[in-house]
């Protein structure tokens, strides 16, 4: 009610005979009940988005960590004994494109997949993509190559230098400057790269070529990143989409390159190619490279991107332990050190990252505010 209906209420000289019926507030024991079933509501819905959040953040480990030592066992496996990496890493992108015309033959079909678009191969956009798909042709070839000559449990420091690579990138080719508290984390991982290569080699277990792909693998996977950006568009800025053109330019890709460096004559010879003992362990590692893009997606919607980093350095962290443990490996001090080095400094820079985004969203929507108050009505 207004004031002014308010007041000419109170001045008027009529008077009411009836009477209003006033609603009686309900009891204690009612309200109690009201407040306990509110209560317990909150608390289930809390409890089912912990759910989420575990279920989100297992799957992406779990995944991951799978898909690690999996390609570990048929890159360098006494098993396998099939020295063509190309090879291997073209059949899990076949394996790939395979299950994304599955998934896209069914998208209409089964409800849950009626996100997932449709299975239809543009050679124009291929075209546009292709720029992409070598950057991400160059990162699989020399990650697949570090894990098969660095021991897992150096893997993570072995290609930790994405993150200043990025950097280095982004400010070249996109102009875009790095706070001094992002560089000094830089630094930090820097350090830890070098002295685990130290630490590796009075171990014994270093490999120059090793380290070499490691290095090229992280100036790949920041370059993936930055042409993922540009690439984006081209298909109607879908994820699938673009997943399903980058491993269909990337098994195109890898035909001459597989002849080049003489894998076909090593692949035709090889006495298990059509062996189920090796055909599914292969399959299983493209599924769960498949699998990657939509895990990740899974994580940072239940999550957000620095929760991702942040699970993503952790999970880094229980690989290294596991490989340790599972291979019967012993570190020095230092060595552990060069790790927590790397993961405390790839930690810190995502949380530096996330603060100044953060700062600027502010700061830029403040200006906008200030800005749209200071214009004539």
């Amino acid at each position: 009610m207004s004031k002014s209906s308010y007041a000419l209420l109170n001045n008027s000289t009529d008077t009411l005979s009836v009477e209003i019926p006033i609603k009686e507030p309900p009891s204690s024991s009612s309200s109690s009940q009201t407040s306990s079933t509110t209560n317990t509501t909150n608390e289930e819905t809390l409890n089912n988005r912990y759910m989420q959040i575990a279920v989100a953040v297992v799957l992406y480990w779990f995944v991951s960590i799978s898909m690690v030592f999996l390609n570990k066992y048929l890159l360098s496996s006494k098993d396998v004994k099939l020295d063509a990496p190309l090879f291997i890493t073209w059949y899990q992108c076949v394996v790939t494109v395979g299950f994304c015309a599955i998934l896209g033959n069914l998208n209409k079909r089964v409800a849950v997949f009626s996100t997932f678009p449709s299975f239809k191969i543009d050679l124009k956009i291929a075209r546009d993509v292709l720029p992409l798909s070598i950057m991400f042709v160059a990162m699989i070839i020399f990650n697949n190559l570090t894990l098969k000559h660095l021991t897992v449990s150096f893997y993570m420091v072995g290609r930790s230098l994405t993150t200043v690579a990025n950097v280095l990138f982004t400010y070249f080719m996109l102009g875009d400057r790095t706070s001094y508290r992002a560089l000094g984390c830089c630094c930090l991982i820097i350090a830890g790269f070098f002295l685990g290569i130290d630490q590796e080699n009075s171990l014994g277990t270093l490999s120059v070529f090793g380290v070499f792909c490691g290095v090229a693998s992280s100036i790949f996977v920041a370059l993936n990143a930055i042409y993922t950006t540009r690439c984006l568009p081209c298909v109607d800025k879908n994820v699938w989409r673009l997943c399903l053109y980058n491993n269909f330019n990337a098994c195109i890709l890898f035909l001459p390159l597989m002849a080049i460096f003489g894998e076909l004559p090593i692949v035709f010879s090889y006495p298990k190619l059509f062996n189920i003992s090796f055909i599914f362990p292969m399959t299983v590692a493209g599924f769960l490279g498949f699998s990657m893009g939509y895990v990740t997606g899974y994580q940072i919607k239940m999550t957000s991107p620095l929760t991702h980093n942040v699970s993503g350095t952790a999970k880094s962290y229980v690989q290294t332990l596991i490989a340790v443990v599972v291979y019967s490996e012993t570190k020095t001090t230092l060595w552990w050190l060069s790790n927590l080095f790397v993961l405390g400094g790839s930690g810190l820079f995502a949380h530096v990252r996330a603060m100044e985004m953060k700062r600027n969203h502010n700061l830029n929507k403040t200006t906008d505010n200030n800005t749209n108050m200071s214009l004539p009505k």
